[in-house]
C-alpha cells in the first residue's frame, strides 16, 4: 500500500484549517434577488443600526417623541387590530409610542449611498415612512388586499413630492407586496445619494436602483428630484442621516442593517 510522506502529510494538515476557512465564507449574492433569510445573514459587511437594548445612535426630531424599545410587538385582530402593544424594555424592536403617534427617529450617523434592509409592522390602516437621508420616502403603508391601480401612497411607493399644494411626481410600486396587518415585513433598499461638483451644485439626483418588498421588486431605477413629502428640513447633500416617521399610525420597527452600496451584478 502506498504511504504518505511525512512531509507531505505536514503541508495537508498546515493546509487544513485555510480550506475551512474558505469553505466557511460568506457568498456574494448582490444581485437585486430575493435569497430566502435576511441579507444581513447571508452576506458580510452589514451593520446593525439597533444595539438590542437601547435606542442609542438614533433621537428624536421636533420635540419630545416616546419611541421605546421592547422584547415583542403584539397585535390584535379582534380586540384592536388598529393598534401595536409592547413592554418598554431592553430589545431589539423599536414602537413608536404607547399610542401608536409620536415624533420622527432620526440616526445620528449620516450616510451616502447604501444599501438598507429592515423589517416593519403596522396594525390595521397604518400610515409609516422610511425616508433616506431624511428627505426621500420609501412609503410604509397598510396596502393589504387593495385591488385598486397601486398608487404613489400605497405601501412601496416612493412618495410624491409636494409642491404648490398637491402632489408632483413619486413613483406607485409595481404591484401589491403588502402583506396582512400584524404580520412583519421588509424591505430591502438600493439607494444611490446625489452627486454635487466642487462648488456645491446637485450634478445627478438621488436614485433608488432598487427596492425589494417582502422579497419582491416593487421599484427600478427611480430618481428624485428633490425631498418627498414631510421630509426633514435639510437640505440635500451627499450624506445625510436616515429618519423612521412616527407621528403617522402606530409602527414597529427591527432588524435594521445598512452596509455601503456595490453594484447590483447579473447572474
Amino acid at each position: 500500500m502506498y504511504k504518505m510522506k511525512s512531509g507531505m502529510r505536514r503541508i495537508l494538515f498546515a493546509l487544513l484549517p485555510l480550506s475551512l476557512l474558505l469553505a466557511q465564507h460568506k457568498p456574494e449574492l448582490n444581485d437585486g434577488e430575493f435569497h430566502g433569510d435576511p441579507p444581513f445573514l447571508l452576506e458580510d459587511g452589514w451593520r446593525p443600526l439597533l444595539n438590542g437594548r437601547d435606542l442609542s445612535g438614533w433621537k428624536g426630531m421636533n420635540g419630545p417623541q416616546e419611541w421605546f424599545t421592547t422584547r415583542a410587538v403584539r397585535w390584535e385582530r379582534l380586540l384592536s387590530p388598529t393598534r401595536l402593544n409592547g413592554i418598554p424594555e431592553p430589545g431589539g424592536d423599536i414602537l413608536n409610542g404607547p399610542g401608536g403617534r409620536t415624533g420622527n427617529l432620526v440616526t445620528e450617523e449620516k450616510f451616502g449611498d447604501m444599501e438598507l434592509y429592515l423589517e416593519f409592522m403596522i396594525p390595521k390602516g397604518s400610515n409609516s415612512g422610511v425616508y433616506l437621508h431624511g428627505l426621500y420616502e420609501v412609503q410604509v403603508f397598510d396596502s393589504y388586499g387593495s385591488t385598486e391601480p397601486m398608487k404613489t401612497s400605497d405601501g412601496g411607493a416612493i412618495y410624491h413630492r409636494w409642491i404648490g399644494n398637491k402632489g408632483v411626481g413619486g413613483s406607485a410600486p409595481s404591484r401589491n407586496a403588502s402583506r396582512r396587518p400584524g404580520e412583519w415585513q421588509s424591505y430591502q433598499i438600493w439607494f444611490r445619494a446625489p452627486r454635487f461638483d466642487s462648488s456645491g451644485r446637485k450634478t445627478e439626483n438621488a436614485r433608488f436602483i432598487r427596492v425589494l418588498y417582502n422579497g419582491l421588486t416593487v421599484q427600478n431605477h427611480v430618481e428624485v428630484d428633490g425631498g418627498t413629502r414631510a421630509h426633514m428640513n435639510i437640505p440635500e447633500a451627499p450624506t445625510n442621516p436616515l429618519m423612521l416617521q412616527g407621528d403617522h399610525g402606530p409602527v414597529a420597527y427591527r432588524n435594521i442593517y445598512w452596509r455601503p452600496l456595490r453594484p447590483i451584478i447579473s447572474r
